[in-house]
């Protein structure tokens, strides 16, 4: 939902852009996509191609907005939680390093 939060996305563009960036395939965004289009989250339109058939774009709706705002404060929320415990975990078995980092700031 985040890369639709600027822009429409096309279908393929989006399903490359999450296999580069965090290595999902295709298997696991299309089923995705389906189920936040059966959701309501996003909405679907077709566009004419001058390289073929029309493209199938995705919008995000007024709940899908809203989905990624609350989606987004628990994500920053669980990822606080793991830094805690990841810092915990580096200052009790790498205690040096650790020392040596907050000696550097």
């Amino acid at each position: 939902m985040a890369l639709l939060s600027r822009a429409d996305g096309y279908a393929y563009d989006i399903a490359s852009r999450l296999a580069e960036d965090i290595g999902m395939g295709e298997g696991t965004i299309y089923p995705l996509m389906r189920r936040m289009q059966a959701d309501g989250l996003v909405k679907t339109y077709l566009e004419e191609s001058s390289s073929g058939p029309p493209r199938k774009y995705y919008q995000l709706t007024k709940s899908g907005r809203a989905a990624l705002m609350a989606q987004t404060a628990e994500w920053i929320a669980f990822s606080e939680g793991v830094s805690k415990i990841l810092d915990e975990f580096k200052a009790s078995k790498f205690p040096n390093v650790v020392a040596n980092a907050a000696g550097a700031e």
